[in-house]
C-alpha cells in the first residue's frame, strides 16, 4: 500500500508540481499568494482564521474575507475582539455563515488571548489537536488544518476531497471514518522525521485537492484522469 500511495504522490506531483499551501499574504499586501506556509506569527493567525473561513465554502470566497481582514488590519488578535460583530461579519460576508463566523473567530482569539500562539507551537501534535478540539467551532479536519499548515506539525487533513478520491481508487469505502483514513495516511506514510512527514503530509494533502477540483469532482472526469491506471473505480 505504501508504494501505491506514494506513487499516486509523484504522479501528481509530477503533474500539478508544488502546491506551496497554504496560502499566507505578505508583508504590505493584501491577497494571499502560495507562498510555502507561515514565516510570521500572523501568518499563522491568519492560516487560524482561514482555516475557520473555509468551513462549508471554497476557497474563492475566504480568500476575499481575507482581502477585507488584511484592508481593516484585522488579522490581529486585539482587533478581533475590539470590532463589534456586525463590522466583522459583514467583512467575512463572502465566506458565508458570516455570522456564526465572526462568532468563531472572536472565540479563536480569545482563546488564543489567554494561550499565545508561541505556546501552543510548543505542544505535541496530540495534546494540541485535543485542545483545538475543545473550542467551539473547531472539528477535525479544521483543527487538523491548523496543526498541520499554522504549526507545521506532521498530521494528515482528511476532507471531502481526500475521502472521495481515495474510496474510488479503493483503498477505502466511501463511508469510512475521519479518524479511519488519518490512520490509514499517516501510518502508511508516516517515516519518524517530522520535518519530512510534514512537508509530505501537506504537499500530499494539497494535491489532492488539486486533483479533486481537475478531475476528481462528483460527477467524475474519468477519461483524462491521470490516475485511472490506479483507479479501480475504472478496472
Amino acid at each position: 500500500m505504501q508504494q501505491k500511495l506514494l506513487k499516486i504522490y509523484q504522479i501528481m506531483l509530477k503533474t500539478y508540481g508544488k502546491q506551496g499551501w497554504w496560502p499566507t499574504t505578505p508583508p504590505g499586501k493584501l491577497m494571499p499568494i502560495y507562498s510555502g506556509g507561515p514565516k510570521t506569527e500572523q501568518q499563522q493567525l491568519e492560516i487560524i482564521f482561514g482555516a475557520l473561513l473555509t468551513q462549508n465554502t471554497a476557497w474563492k470566497n475566504v480568500e476575499k474575507a481575507l482581502i477585507c481582514l488584511n484592508k481593516n488590519k484585522l488579522i490581529d488578535i486585539d482587533k478581533i475582539l475590539a470590532i463589534k460583530h456586525e463590522k466583522l461579519a459583514e467583512c467575512i460576508k463572502s465566506s458565508g455563515y458570516h455570522n456564526q463566523k465572526a462568532e468563531r473567530l472572536k472565540i479563536i482569539c480569545k482563546f488564543l488571548k489567554l494561550t499565545p500562539i508561541k505556546e501552543l507551537k510548543k505542544l505535541d501534535v496530540q495534546t494540541l489537536r485535543e485542545i483545538l478540539l475543545k473550542i467551539k467551532g473547531i472539528g477535525p479536519e479544521t483543527a487538523d488544518s491548523i496543526i498541520l499548515y499554522a504549526f507545521n506539525k506532521p498530521t494528515f487533513v482528511i476532507d471531502t476531497y481526500t475521502k472521495r478520491i481515495i474510496s474510488r481508487i479503493g483503498f477505502c469505502k466511501k463511508e469510512i471514518k475521519y479518524e479511519n483514513l488519518q490512520e490509514l495516511f499517516m501510518k502508511t506514510l508516516y517515516t519518524s522525521n517530522k520535518t519530512n512527514d510534514t512537508k509530505l503530509f501537506n504537499e500530499y494533502h494539497a494535491l489532492l485537492v488539486e486533483h479533486a477540483k481537475r478531475y476528481c469532482n462528483v460527477k467524475a472526469k474519468c477519461g483524462d484522469c491521470i490516475l485511472k491506471q490506479e483507479c479501480k473505480k475504472l478496472i
